[in-house]
């Protein structure tokens, strides 16, 4: 029996439903629950049609995850600590990128230019994953303003840097002056889209105080800052994260009613809800059909070169700050390198790759792999981790 489009979201949903009951009363993360029923769906015989693309994870799930992360983060808190999370999502990224390489390169016996597009790939955290596991575990206070903030700035960075090896990759030249002007457009230009839509969608919300027109408002910004920096290029990763950030700051100092301040609160932490459950569900019946046996080697390569690469990029970084203000504590330190999961965007990047990328099979199915280590092994013991650090308020421990 074959689902169309439109029964198999329903299916989904019911499915998601469900499995945030199970999970929420077996005490397992939500996101490993999902992936699992998805691996699980994936062999019935009305699995749906509903498949995971570049597409669908770029242009209809990534911006209302990216905005609704991006709108609770406040500026006063962020600014604090923004130098550490910029070096972490900028040399950070590069650090663990650049041991992917090399190892990938030197273990696997991958040519240099497929371990350079894995790497950069692989490094960055992903928003969708890091943020679900630490909204279940309840994490507050400053330990999640550093893990949540770098996975989002650190996507611009892979964005960035993913655009430029996949040309190099396809065999074009680039000097230093493309390499620059290319940064520039993608990361530059995005945060200016970002920041043109979100002041244009304020300009519109002031002018109403009806709830209904603001949620309107806010779900513009979301997708058309997106769709706007995409068309030009640039990153739409960083134009929704800056959208979200305006919106989320100098919306709540008047433009948005307090009644549409609940409202659309409310809408994106159900559109979170959706995104969140479609993703997972998607990543588990994609994760069945893949043989991983043809490149188990590689994978099991992979997975140790990304969790030391991880390593790298967070304790050296963090012990630069170690005599200043910005200093991270030893147990953040842990949980910042153990709590970099993987997952849809380095999946939304690795099936856009173009087919003339050597090892792109081989790639597509190693960065599988990782994810699922990542969602499985990391997504399981997260949250052990953090009630052996204290890390999880006591009211959630004791429950």
């Amino acid at each position: 029996m074959e689902l169309n489009f439109g029964n198999s979201a329903v299916l989904l949903l019911l499915i998601a439903s469900v499995v945030a009951m199970v999970t929420r009363r077996l005490r397992l993360p939500y996101s490993v629950g999902l992936v699992a029923a998805g691996m699980g769906l994936a062999l019935l015989p009305f699995s749906p049609k509903m498949s995971l693309t570049r597409e669908l994870l770029f242009t209809g799930l990534l911006p209302p995850l990216i905005f609704e992360a991006a709108f609770h983060l406040r500026w006063k808190e962020l600014r604090r600590d923004l130098p550490v999370i910029l070096v972490l999502a900028t040399v950070g990224v590069l650090v663990s990128a650049g041991i992917t390489m090399v190892g990938m390169h030197f273990l696997a016996r991958w040519q240099w230019v497929s371990a350079l597009v894995f790497g950069v790939l692989i490094a960055a955290t992903d928003p969708v994953s890091v943020i679900a596991a630490f909204r279940e575990a309840s994490v507050l206070g400053r330990l999640r303003l550093l893990v949540e903030a770098e996975s989002l700035f650190n996507d611009g960075t892979a964005a960035v840097a993913f655009g430029i090896v996949v040309v190099l990759a396809s065999g074009e030249h680039l000097g230093a002056l493309d390499i620059t002007r290319t940064v520039l457009v993608t990361a530059g230009g995005g945060i200016l889209c970002g920041a043109l839509v979100g002041n244009l969608v304020l300009f519109l919300i002031g002018r109403t105080q009806d709830p209904l027109v603001e949620t309107t408002c806010t779900t513009i910004a979301a997708y058309g800052s997106f769709l706007l920096a995409d068309s030009l290029h640039a990153s739409g990763v960083l134009a929704t994260l800056t959208a979200g950030l305006v919106l989320g700051n100098l919306g709540t100092l008047g433009p948005i009613s307090e009644r549409g301040r609940e409202i659309v609160q409310a809408f994106w932490e159900y559109a979170a809800f959706v995104a969140n459950s479609i993703v997972f569900l998607l990543i588990g019946m994609h994760e069945a059909s893949r043989n991983f046996a043809v490149a188990l080697l590689p994978a099991i390569v992979a997975v140790l070169l990304v969790t030391v690469g991880r390593a790298a990029a967070v304790y050296p970084i963090c012990q630069i700050f170690s005599r200043s203000r910005f200093r991270v504590s030893a147990t953040h330190q842990h949980v910042l390198f153990w709590g970099g999961l993987r997952g849809a965007l380095a999946l939304a990047l690795v099936l856009g790759l173009p087919d003339e990328v050597p090892q792109r099979a081989e790639i597509i199915s190693v960065s599988f792999a990782v994810v699922a280590f990542s969602i499985f092994v990391q997504g399981l013991t997260i949250t052990p981790l953090l009630r052996a650090l204290g890390e999880i308020p006591a009211r959630d421990r004791k429950s």
